[in-house]
């Protein structure tokens, strides 16, 4: 009983640490855009961006996916009810994220960047737009499971994750929905030297640092949980 719970403690640090990191992917996407936008070699700076966010957007995809198993299979649902609670939605997230890195790549190649760039950067959009509401889905079935198992009343700091992930959502959603409008400015050439695919860029990684600070926060409340 004590390895299980040891092995259980050292699984939820992990996915933590997993929404930790996709902060830091997204820091790292507001500082390179900024460099991008100053001046520095746009469009190699907006290809490393578009990389280093679908690495973020790996690292997010597959906290979260790995978390909702954990919490609903040893419970005996079936992967229709995974489904049901934003598995389907976190897929796309990872394609998004797969095929953002391959893009970016191309593009630091010197393979159309104004065209590629702007092309991943309405998936990544559209992506957070499809997954907004997943972190909120993530807290709400941890407490789910946390009442199933008898536990005890909501404690502040879990009130207070709970506001965060309610937020996450909303900002996600008018987020990705900037974004797609942006790149879609870039692609049909209103900026051809990518500033606003740049801005679209700065607004995904300041989201992103949003929705893994959340994620850290329902995680690392759950794992004090009973």
């Amino acid at each position: 009983m004590s390895l299980t719970s040891r092995r259980e403690s050292a699984y939820r640090e992990t996915a933590a640490y997993g929404g930790l990191a996709d902060a830091i992917g997204g820091l790292a996407t507001v500082v390179i855009a900024i460099v991008g936008l100053a001046g520095v070699n746009a469009p190699t700076m907006a290809a490393i961006d578009t990389i280093v966010f679908g690495a973020a957007l790996l690292i997010l995809a597959g906290t979260m996916l790995s978390e909702y198993a954990r919490i609903i299979f040893p419970a005996g649902a079936t992967a229709s009810q995974v489904e049901a609670f934003g598995g389907s939605s976190l897929s796309v997230v990872f394609l998004a994220g797969v095929a953002g890195i391959v893009l970016g790549v191309l593009s630091l190649l010197g393979i159309e960047p104004f065209v590629l760039i702007p092309i991943s950067t309405i998936a990544f959009g559209s992506a957070l737009l499809l997954s907004s509401n997943a972190v909120w889905q993530l807290r709400a079935l941890s407490q789910e499971s946390s009442r199933a198992k008898g536990g005890a009343k909501l404690s502040s700091g879990e009130i207070l994750a709970s506001e965060m992930a309610f937020g996450s959502a909303g900002v996600q959603a008018l987020s990705g929905l900037a974004v797609i409008v942006l790149a879609v400015l870039a692609l049909v050439g209103v900026a051809n030297d990518l500033t606003l695919n740049l801005v679209a860029l700065l607004a995904l990684g300041a989201t992103i640092v949003f929705t893994g600070g959340s994620l850290s926060a329902t995680l690392l409340n759950f794992m004090r949980t009973p």
